[in-house]
């Protein structure tokens, strides 16, 4: 059933990329989320001292609740800073790699939303405006809501969290009128 539905999922995929690529590197509407710390290599050289290897950290460290409520944990809490750290491999970041990666992501989510509205709409005799609705719809809730777990769990500014969901709002939008457009007749 996806074989015949493998342009407009190509169309969207690629259509989400460049938009992706014109948010990020045009109007780089996402350069004000992330900010200089005040003694970033003072920063640096705690973390190289205190980190073993890549992943994610959260600070202050605590193991469940029980901890949390003890008098030494609280006064870390209170005393801050709180946050979650994500590190990376050491090196220049190779955008080659990273740009596949998400493209195969923008594929990946474009054939999810394309099996979605075959179970929603069916293939043949399809209403395009419904089609546009439930594609984009489902698109937007797939690279929305992430962002709204970060803004709740880890933090991630309101601001920022803001512009994921207009970020995913245009892959939406570009995506619907992607299956619009090329779905089979």
């Amino acid at each position: 059933m996806l074989v015949h539905l493998a342009l407009p999922v190509l169309v969207a995929a690629i259509l989400v990329f460049v938009s992706s690529s014109l948010i990020h590197m045009v109007f780089k509407w996402h350069n004000s989320d992330y900010g200089k710390l005040a003694d970033e290599d003072a920063v640096r050289a705690a973390l190289r001292a205190s980190v073993s290897k890549p992943g994610q950290y959260v600070i202050p460290y605590c193991l469940g609740m029980k901890e949390m409520q003890s008098p030494e944990m609280q006064a870390k809490w209170v005393e801050g800073p709180v946050g979650f750290i994500h590190v990376r491999p050491n090196g220049i970041p190779k955008m080659g790699p990273t740009l596949g990666q998400w493209f195969v992501l923008n594929v990946v989510v474009a054939a999810l939303v394309a099996h979605v509205a075959c179970s929603a709409v069916g293939i043949t005799g399809v209403n395009s405006h419904h089609l546009f609705h439930v594609t984009a719809l489902t698109t937007f809730l797939a690279y929305g809501v992430g962002s709204l777990t970060s803004g709740i769990w880890k933090g991630q500014t309101w601001g920022s969290v803001a512009k994921d969901l207009l970020d995913a709002l245009i892959y939406g939008l570009v995506s619907g009128a992607a299956f619009a457009w090329q779905w089979p007749s």
